[in-house]
């Protein structure tokens, strides 16, 4: 190069540094933010890091096609059923606007399925067919203190005849006998008869036991002075005769106190090859937030919840008998907070973690233990640290599911509650004396944590919020897979989403993880800035599926019996080293109870491997799964879809 070409280029230089210099001078928190986003993207993309750390990747549907997703589920075509139904959003419940999609995150298609009901905050499990059964939902929005304009609340109606019930229609009209206040009912309500009650020992008739009825009931005007303060009976109008003098109502204070949200009865099994909902019978109660579990013999529990009132259930579960489609009481009355973790023991018993969704008295049915729903016997379980903070905690039956080991993560105070956990608690409950001890801590304390067992037998734990609904911008952009082996959390790439109330996880077939929803009261840290919905979808593409290679799974049949074994074509046999059933998700406010990872017994053949179901019901449920076999690297095969009768 000349000497004169040196130096112009030296001068360029010089001339380039000084711009930058004096940008830096004015725009120094900008420049070094832009150069580190720039840099911390690099890095994150980098194949080492993926290698070590996985990647998120975030999808936008097109804007035709996006709702506030409360619900999801994996079907067994292998497609997503995404549910928002009125979606956290008045303006949608009262337009009647509820709203369902389908998508497919192999072909990218989305496709809008209508929706019968306001399924928001709704109850599901999936169901032997393949179907998903889907329970409850949302009747009315709650109404906060300030913006109730009627005096209302709970009426009782109290039917003293034992010969017929009596049914009351939506209209009816209830005056005090001491305060002569005037309240209409919004529904109509049914009031069985009156139970007759004998003495056991002589066979005595000793008294009628009245039939009881709750409904909902308002003043006819706005204004305080239509408040009452005391207990009254009250005279329905429009009976006459024996009617008038057996039917009656009693309510406590009917005032412009806070409404809470009120249930549906509906039910729905899902057909995931039709694509469409199919109407069943409804339960026996109204629900919103109830859990959805499978039991022993195959029936399905349905626990807990608010009802058409906005009162939680009063202990009275129900199960649905999938062949008669039915709804029938279990024994005795049990009462759990809503969106109760409960899930099938694999003698038949059902284990509640404590984990919970939200509404209930802080001192009723919050305490773990084991539940014999035949006999309705509860066994308490000790140990569990933070017991104040399991609202909104997650857990997790830690893979696989033949060790019957559970995890319990994070969680915070009952109700608006600024507490949060940083524990996680462990319990085997295979153990003579089951107890919680301890695991490994998170680095915060972390309300809303979501799980999901990966095909390796690790845990990924994601996003969740320090407090509540993400307020004070308190969103945990931080992920870990938990080793079941060492006990110890991995702390791998974080997510770029902020996932908080109402969102949810799910393994998807080819072994990434979907991430949906997300529910901030606040956007900013002031708490001044109303936050919107999250309606972008996030992928986790776990660091398996960065090595080399993965092995191959195919061929095999479609159906597999407990204790039977079956054969699948695979180019890799040589290096697999596990065989694992994982059912699919469907998950909601923290509750996935149906996950698990099922450990399967194999031999290799010349060309692949044959599998072998465990016989116990009670561990392999009937239904859909997804099959996994990982190499001696420990990376996993894409799923074939099995089904166990």
């Amino acid at each position: 190069m000349k000497d004169g070409a040196r130096r112009r280029r030296a001068r360029r230089l010089a001339i380039g540094g000084a711009v930058v210099l004096a940008l830096a001078g004015m725009n120094g928190p900008w420049v070094y933010r832009f150069s580190t986003e720039k840099y911390h993207e690099y890095t994150i993309n980098k194949p080492e890091y993926k290698a070590k750390n996985g990647h998120w990747d975030i999808i936008q549907f097109p804007e035709e096609y996006r709702q506030n997703t409360i619900h999801a589920a994996l079907l067994h075509t292998g497609k997503i059923l995404l549910i928002a139904g009125s979606g956290n959003n008045q303006d949608n419940f009262d337009a009647k606007k509820f709203d369902t999609r389908i998508w497919d995150p192999v072909k990218g298609t989305i496709k809008k399925i209508p929706t019968p009901a306001d399924l928001f905050c709704t109850g599901h499990t999936q169901l032997a067919n393949g179907n998903l059964l889907i329970a409850g939902g949302t009747k009315r929005y709650e109404t906060l203190k300030g913006d109730v304009t009627k005096a209302g609340g709970l009426m009782v109606v109290h039917n003293e005849n034992p010969d017929k019930p009596i049914t009351l229609p939506a209209g009816t009209r209830f005056t005090g006998k001491e305060n002569g206040k005037t309240f209409v009912s919004k529904d109509p309500v049914l009031v069985p008869r009156a139970t007759k009650v004998f003495d056991k020992a002589t066979g005595r008739f000793l008294r009628n036991d009245p039939g009881l009825g709750r409904i909902y009931v308002e003043a006819q005007q706005s204004g305080q002075k239509y408040e009452t303060g005391t207990q009254d009976n009250y005279r329905i109008q429009g009976l006459t005769g024996a009617d008038a003098r057996n039917t009656y109502g009693i309510a406590q204070k009917l005032a412009l106190d806070k409404k809470d949200f009120q249930g549906i009865r509906d039910a729905y099994e899902f057909d995931p090859v039709a694509e469409k909902y199919i109407k069943v019978d409804p339960m026996n109660e109204a629900r919103w937030y109830p859990t959805l579990t499978t039991m022993s013999d195959g029936k399905i529990l349905s626990l807990s919840g608010l009802d058409e009132i906005g009162q939680l259930v009063p202990g009275k579960n129900e199960v649905f008998d999938p062949k008669t489609k039915k709804w029938t009481y279990t024994k005795g009355i049990r009462q759990f907070p809503t969106y109760p973790a409960i899930s099938l023991m694999q003698n038949g018993e059902m284990f509640y973690s404590g984990s919970n969704a939200g509404y209930g008295p802080d001192n009723v049915g919050r305490d773990p233990g084991i539940w014999d729903v035949a006999t309705n016997k509860f066994t308490k379980l000790p140990g569990l640290s933070d017991p104040n903070m399991m609202e909104t905690s997650g857990t997790v039956l830690l893979p696989p599911a033949q060790d019957e080991k559970y995890m319990v993560i994070g969680g915070g105070g009952v109700g608006e509650s600024k507490l949060s956990s940083k524990k996680t608690r462990l319990i085997d409950l295979k153990d003579k004396n089951p107890s919680f001890v301890d695991g490994p801590e998170l680095e915060k304390g972390t309300r809303y944590p979501q799980s999901s067992i990966l095909p390796d037998d690790t845990v990924l734990v994601s996003g969740g919020s320090e407090d509540y609904r993400g307020r004070s911008a308190s969103n945990i952009l931080q992920a870990r897979i938990y080793d079941t082996k060492s006990n110890t959390f991995d702390r791998v790439a974080d997510p770029l989403v902020g996932r908080n109330y109402h969102s949810g996880s799910i393994l998807l077939p080819d072994g990434r993880v979907m991430f949906f929803g997300s529910n901030s009261l606040y956007a900013d840290k002031a708490n001044t800035k109303p936050a919107t919905f999250e309606q972008r979808i996030e992928i986790y593409t776990p660091p398996y599926l960065y090595r080399d290679s993965r092995p191959d799974l195919t061929g095999g049949p479609k159906t597999i019996a407990r204790g039977g074994s079956a054969t699948f074509t695979s180019q890799h046999a040589s290096t697999i080293r596990t065989a694992r059933l994982i059912r699919p998700s469907a998950s909601t406010h923290v509750t996935d109870v149906d996950q698990r990872s099922i450990a399967l017994d194999f031999k290799k053949t010349k060309n692949g491997v044959t599998v072998t179901v465990p016989k116990n019901r009670n561990l392999v449920e009937s239904g859909w799964y997804m099959l996994f076999v990982t190499d001696d690297q420990g990376t996993p095969s894409k799923a074939q879809w099995v089904k166990v009768p």
